[in-house]
């Protein structure tokens, strides 16, 4: 495939994913909410990113994936937990689709990076999505595969099953729009202003633009 076949199927897809990202669908499957969990490098960033889109209806960052019970921050970071930071999302089937979400999803992240994501190196910080069930990991699956077809390069992002999810310390909860003050290598900032500079120092945005073009939903206005 030509590096120009590949920029037009990624343009392509990336007007689909806008259509889906506003539009109201029918429902995806029984009245009610459904939780997918996804794990993106840092949470904040995951959680920012999609509490943005209509229909979800809330974000939980939180750690999975791993075989320590209860695990905290310092735990996961530290390494040996085997715990993703992940997020849940909740959301309205009527109003966006799973698969928009999981397409949404794949063009969020770096997911030819095996090693971690942007700046945040390391196991806690690889991607994946763990499904819940068999129409779950069918999706996956599928989102996975457009992915690799859009993007012409292999994706490293794995399917896995869903396990049990510990939520994350409050304080890591809705982090992007806190108002308390922290102390960062720029000095005292408010949270949001922390979250902010963080984001834009660590090459999220900038990594996932240079990948995904136009088809990269959340990029732009960070």
């Amino acid at each position: 495939m030509t590096l120009a076949m590949t920029r037009l199927k990624t343009m392509l897809l990336g007007g689909l994913i806008v259509v889906g990202f506003f539009a109201q669908g029918k429902p995806a499957n029984a009245a009610g909410t459904e939780v997918l969990t996804v794990a993106g490098g840092c949470f904040w960033c995951v959680e920012a990113d999609f509490e943005s889109v209509k229909g979800v209806s809330d974000v939980v960052s939180g750690y999975t994936g791993g075989t320590t019970k209860n695990p905290t921050y310092k735990d996961v970071t530290r390494g040996g937990t085997g715990h993703y930071e992940a997020v849940q999302i909740k959301f309205d089937p009527s109003k966006v689709s799973r698969d928009t979400l999981l397409a949404m999803f794949m063009r969020s992240i770096d997911p030819t990076d095996a090693g971690g994501q942007f700046c945040d190196r390391g196991d806690s910080y690889r991607t994946a999505i763990f499904a819940n069930g068999p129409d779950q990991t069918a999706a996956a699956k599928t989102a996975i595969k457009e992915a690799q077809k859009a993007l012409g390069q292999k994706i490293v992002t794995p399917v896995l099953p869903a396990a049990t999810f510990f939520k994350a310390e409050d304080y890591h909860q809705a982090y992007y729009k806190g108002d308390n003050l922290v102390l960062t290598r720029f000095g005292p900032k408010q949270q949001s202003e922390a979250y902010k500079r963080y984001r834009e120092a660590c090459g999220r945005d900038e990594r996932v633009q240079s990948l995904w073009g136009s088809a990269a939903p959340f990029a732009k206005g960070h």
